[in-house]
């Protein structure tokens, strides 16, 4: 296969080269709509997305994921934009914070430099967790520290020369010379708490059973496929895990696995423009093939937008996040819709920014006029945030309460006798109100 293969990996034996750049900023903006949408589950404990949002993520993404039968991509995206702070999981769904909002507004590059520098330093996990078949690593005092290792993979990707491949191999052992191994375990006595199969059989304490590439080799391709290639950061030449790499079979029980890792079919990366700005190695991003193509939808008098060309995922979520799907490639803007947008955190001057530029003619001038008429009626309405609501035992105590000097500025009156008190401010009331010789019992239980 040459270069300009693209798509997701199935049979054992295919063999592919995948171009990450231009897809990764195309499945930035998916994901982040996906997350406007409320359209995926992540676990408030773990963060991990469920499998029906890896599944989600990965029907969207780009020519999908890099195999059809291991999520790579699908499965890092939600991590990604939690560690980066574009997204927070609210009552298990993912949800666009204040900054991931904004993000839609920015240049997908800048966007993806700033995720991966933040995941160097707060990934919500250890990459090692995904080698699931080196069993023991829950144990205590086993790993090593996660961001190190990180730090030290970041160090091994900025000394690979620009747009050459590189072998798998070959960064191996330059990572090896040039004192950046990304140490796995604690200490010599930690090996053993590790194994493949049988904790006791299959323990990678045994002399030849902990080589750099099961472990320290293992570790790296993690961080190299999952995260820097699903940035955009490294071409990928790859191929299926299952075969690809013998280095464990000489293990107790490694006869028994197809393969060590899902990223054991990576065979050689190759640094992107992207990867250059994001490592730091340039101060600004030149795209190797500029973003200049602005068609692909026609607005019409009455509000219908048609797509005329091919849009990708994430400009179709951007269309059914303001306006009704009508058709097949048919979005119907009205004023409902556009109140749903909002009701979403979603902005309509945004949508006219989107709109504006992938059309080649002038938006109708009914469009401006809707969502004017749509902004200034949500103008009217401003939410001050959770508060708690109390009710005094009459009038004059609510009086004293709003007219004393400490405690006014921590409330707002509702009618007569209740008094409504920012959350942000409880702590600082409830002392005012001991000082006025009142106290604020706990809620009761139901």
């Amino acid at each position: 296969m040459n270069a300009s293969d693209t798509g997701s990996l199935g049979a054992v034996g295919e063999h592919r080269i995948r171009l990450t750049e231009a897809e990764a900023q195309l499945n930035l903006r998916t994901v982040l709509e996906l997350c406007a949408g409320g359209e995926l589950r992540c676990s408030e404990k773990t963060h991990r997305p469920s499998a029906a949002t890896v599944y989600a993520v990965g029907s969207l993404l780009a020519h999908g994921d890099f195999y059809r039968d291991e999520p790579i991509a699908s499965f890092a995206w939600p991590l990604l934009v939690q560690a980066g702070g574009l997204a927070k999981v609210e009552g298990g769904r993912l949800r666009l914070t204040a900054k991931g909002r904004t993000a839609l507004r920015k240049p997908s590059a800048e966007v993806i430099r700033q995720l991966w520098q933040r995941w160097l330093t707060h990934a919500l996990i250890d990459e090692f967790s995904r080698i699931e078949q080196i069993k023991g690593q829950r144990a205590r005092n086993v790993l090593s520290s996660a961001k190190t290792r990180r730090q030290m993979v970041a160090a091994a990707l900025a000394s690979c020369p620009a747009d050459e491949w590189i072998s798998v191999e070959a960064l191996f052992t330059t990572m090896r010379r040039g004192n950046m191994s990304p140490t796995i375990v604690r200490n010599e006595m930690a090996l053993w708490k590790l194994y493949l199969v049988d904790s006791h059989y299959g323990s990678l304490g045994y002399d030849g059973f902990h080589r750099w590439e099961i472990l320290e080799g293992r570790y790296t391709l993690a961080v190299l496929f999952e995260y820097a290639g699903t940035l955009g950061l490294l071409d990928l030449d790859y191929v299926h895990p299952n075969g690809a790499r013998g280095d464990f079979q000489g293990n107790w029980g490694g006869d028994d696995l197809d393969a060590l890792s899902r990223y054991d079919g990576l065979q050689a990366i190759r640094l992107t423009a992207l990867g250059r700005y994001a490592l730091g190695l340039t101060d600004t991003y030149q795209p190797s093939t500029g973003d200049t193509n602005t068609e692909g939808l026609k607005v019409l008098p009455n509000l219908d937008v048609v797509a005329t060309g091919a849009l990708s995922a994430g400009d179709q979520l951007v269309l059914s996040g303001y306006a009704e799907r009508t058709a097949d490639r048919v979005w119907t803007i009205s004023a409902a819709s556009l109140l749903t947008a909002i009701n979403t955190g979603r902005h309509p001057s945004d949508f006219a920014s989107f709109l504006a530029h992938h059309t080649e003619h002038e938006l109708p001038e009914a469009l401006g006029t809707l969502i004017s008429d749509v902004s200034r009626r949500c103008a009217q309405l401003t939410d001050l945030g959770h508060a708690r609501v109390i009710e005094c035992a009459d009038r004059a105590l609510a009086a004293l309460i709003t007219h004393n000097r400490a405690l006014r500025t921590l409330c707002h009156p509702i009618g007569e006798c209740h008094l409504a008190v920012p959350l942000a401010h409880e702590l600082k009331f409830r002392t005012a109100l001991l000082k006025l010789g009142y106290a604020l019992p706990e809620q009761p239980t139901p």
